[in-house]
């Protein structure tokens, strides 16, 4: 990767405007390759519109919502709910990285890119949703205008460098979150939407990562201690919804988001592609962020540990009341 941009002899000489500029080229060369690679698709080719029905309203013959009417599980209900609240608060989304990033030049045409293609993810999950009716419509909408009401701030909005760096490993935390819903859904055409999403996830993620990785190249002491500020207080940026920690924990219990999963397949592929706990020549910011960032994730890794063990024990106490 060439930066043509100078490196400048000091972190503090670095602002988030010249960080922009001097990574607006990668920012052109990442966008050319993520529109080679990337495929667009039809929403409405992935729901079951022969499932739909009438609900009650303005419809005479309107049928209201049971849960037995749809073959999604438990689990798999509860992370859909999560996953499309997640992504209804797209506007939000876009007003901090378009604020952030700027609408000019390569950067304004990958933060309208990105949202025109996240766009999609709403769309069909919403509509998915509906069609089978595997969740409460009504209490669906309560919840998304009570979510979409409340705004969304995020951890990282006083930095490019920080956002940046969140992405790249939020993005890939969706994507994983996606595919395990799918796969623990119980109904294959929403298992087939959710790896079409997931595979938008994973481009973003690839997309993010890169650029991070430029960073690293630029500004090596501030992108590593954007890094280690980063991971270690990490937050889904669906916190803020209602009754999120409740279905966390489900969601964690259920094998779709848990504190494994976030080490293994979220922080871990990022970190270990861009060699961040490898670099050499960091000044003293950059080499004690990098020493953090190695204990965290040691720390992370045990934590996970002993939450495997919890999870194989209630495993095996409810394999023992079945056999009962």
């Amino acid at each position: 990767m060439t930066l043509t941009s100078p490196h400048l002899g000091s972190s503090a000489e670095w602002t988030d405007a010249r960080l922009l500029y001097a990574l607006e080229e990668v920012v052109e060369q990442e966008l050319n390759r993520h529109l080679k690679v990337t495929k667009d698709w039809m929403p409405h080719e992935y729901v079951p519109w022969s499932d739909g029905r009438n609900f009650p309203g303005f419809f005479e013959d309107g049928e209201a919502w049971d849960p037995s009417q749809s073959k999604v599980t438990d689990i798999g209900k509860i992370a859909l709910v999560v996953n499309l609240l997640t992504e209804d608060n797209l506007p939000s989304y876009h007003h901090e990285i378009a604020s952030l990033f700027g609408r000019d030049g390569a950067w304004g045409t990958w933060v309208h890119r990105w949202t025109a293609e996240e766009g999609r993810h709403g769309i069909v999950m919403r509509d998915y949703l509906l069609a089978s009716r595997a969740v409460d419509p009504d209490k669906l909408e309560q919840f998304r205008m009570s979510h979409m009401s409340e705004g969304f701030e995020s951890d990282n909005r006083h930095s490019m460098l920080h956002s940046v760096a969140y992405v790249a490993f939020q993005e890939l935390a969706t994507r994983i979150s996606h595919r395990n819903t799918g796969h623990q859904s119980g109904d294959p055409v929403c298992d087939r939407m959710l790896a079409r999403i997931a595979t938008d996830e994973n481009l973003h993620m690839v997309f993010y990562r890169n650029l991070l990785g430029a960073a690293f190249e630029l500004a090596p002491d501030l992108t590593m201690q954007a890094v280690r500020d980063v991971v270690v207080n990490f937050r889904m940026p669906g916190h803020g919804m209602p009754g999120f920690e409740r279905a966390a924990a489900q969601m964690a219990i259920g094998e779709i988001y848990n504190m494994r999963i976030h080490h293994d397949d979220v922080l871990q592929p990022v970190l270990r592609f861009l060699k961040v706990l490898q670099i050499e020549g960091l000044g003293p910011d950059g080499l004690r962020a990098q020493e953090e960032l190695g204990l965290y994730m040691n720390g992370l890794d045990s934590e996970a540990s002993k939450f495997d063990e919890r999870l194989a024990a209630r495993k095996a106490r409810m394999a023992a009341r079945a056999a009962g």
